[in-house]
């Protein structure tokens, strides 16, 4: 019988020249972020299964892939599942973000660490999802996030680096959706939800865009909510309606809403648009909340919001934390390949019977100029061969002849020509 060689479901294989245009584009991630003074940092794959089970994921932690005691018996496993105790066999987790990875990683090292502290994380995670377009199993995330800056000056940090970091990759037309628990919680309170429904009626209100304001107003009927201005509540706090003055409605958090109304002056180059149903899953969330959204796309392309109370979980004191994660998965399928990194990797096609010692010669010349270099033997079907190094990433090519002496003597053309 056939062995399957597919990767596992959700998870995947990247080709030479996706992954030429992923490697870049975390490049440029990478660079954009130190630039605005953020220092990277690295956590374990691994978590102990307590910590990614004390409900700081939300969600997410029913996704996470759990790691086996070593050791354990057929019996053992048959007794907790008798027991209906599955989780007792795990002692540790692959993790599913770095939210919670930073928060451990910070309790554990705070002593060592700046009052204001700055991190970059890039790096894969791990959740259970079930496979679909744009869900996979493992995927990039990359993080950055501001532990220890109470004061709005954090959100404008985050925001200004994400927004600079997005042109750097080349995304044009991108604007940042912002919103506030506080205000959320307003609203709620002022449609009279009990506590128990609070999450819930959040669920619901985040699939605005889903199911729009007919069918958002059906589940929450459904729960025993009656919101019969959602749909007057949009149009007087809709997009962009940030001077509201006396029309401002009584529940609104005054507060909360002037933080954002000051977040937007101080964002002058920002495109913000305030959207008060705007949810983000995570319960972890305690102020300020935003996602990124291109008009061209039924989905985000990353968030993240204010999370004060989370690290005081590891510390028993709280510390104000908040960050932004762009979606990497979905944002590299939105860009190219790098013209001008394929003009500086060149293919030298050579004849069987060539020299390797002048091949070799040649091949070191070029690179010590700043060139990447491949080698290949002409082929019957040269085409093809050309066509293969153009899609990874190759841009010119020369015939290896036997009058080539140097790398001067090379006569480049570009592929594809």
């Amino acid at each position: 019988m056939a062995i399957a060689v597919t990767p596992p479901r959700g998870m995947r294989d990247f080709l030479p020249a996706d992954k030429a245009v992923r490697e870049r584009s975390l490049g440029i991630i990478r660079d954009s972020f130190r630039a605005h003074g953020f220092d990277e940092i690295e956590t374990p794959v691994m978590e102990d299964s307590i910590r990614l089970h004390s409900g700081l994921g939300g969600d997410n932690e029913k996704l996470a892939f759990a790691v086996l005691k070593r050791g354990l018996s057929p019996a053992d496993v048959a007794a907790a599942a008798e027991q209906d105790d599955l989780a007792s066999l795990a002692d540790l987790g692959l993790r599913f973000d770095l939210t919670v990875p930073l928060a451990r990683f910070y309790a554990t090292h705070r002593a060592a660490l700046p009052a204001v502290f700055r991190s970059i994380q890039i790096a894969p995670v791990w959740r259970a999802e079930r496979p679909q377009k744009g869900r996979y199993r493992q995927f990039m995330q990359c993080d950055i996030d501001i532990i220890g800056e109470a004061g709005p000056l954090a959100e404008i940090e985050l925001i200004t680096a994400t927004a600079a970091t997005l042109e750097k990759l080349g995304l044009t037309g991108c604007s940042i959706r912002i919103n506030d628990r506080r205000i959320l919680s307003a609203l709620l309170a002022h449609w009279g939800v009990r506590s128990d429904l609070t999450e819930r009626a959040l669920i619901v209100i985040d699939k605005l865009d889903k199911i729009g304001v007919d069918g958002v107003a059906t589940e929450l009927g459904a729960l025993g909510i009656d919101a019969p201005d959602l749909a007057a509540l949009l149009t007087e706090l809709g997009t962009g309606g940030w001077s509201l003055g006396d029309s401002a409605p009584e529940w609104l958090n005054p507060e909360a809403f002037a933080d954002l109304t000051a977040l937007r002056a101080a964002l002058p180059g920002v495109d913000l648009a305030f959207d008060p149903t705007l949810v983000r899953g995570m319960g972890y969330y305690t102020g300020t909340i935003f996602e990124i959204s291109h008009p061209d796309l039924a989905y985000s392309l990353g968030g993240g919001g204010r999370y004060d109370g989370m690290i005081g979980r590891f510390l028993g004191t709280d510390v104000p934390a908040c960050g932004f994660s762009i979606g990497f998965e979905r944002i590299v399928d939105l860009l190219q390949a790098d013209a001008a990194s394929a003009e500086h990797a060149v293919v030298l096609v050579y004849e069987k019977d060539a020299d390797p010692a002048r091949l070799v010669a040649l091949k070191r010349d070029l690179v010590a100029g700043g060139l990447r270099v491949r080698l290949e033997r002409r082929t019957k079907n040269l085409k093809a061969l050309l066509d293969r190094a153009g899609e990874a990433g190759y841009g010119r090519f020369a015939f290896v002849t036997p009058d080539t002496q140097t790398a001067g003597d090379l006569d480049f053309k570009p592929l594809g020509a």
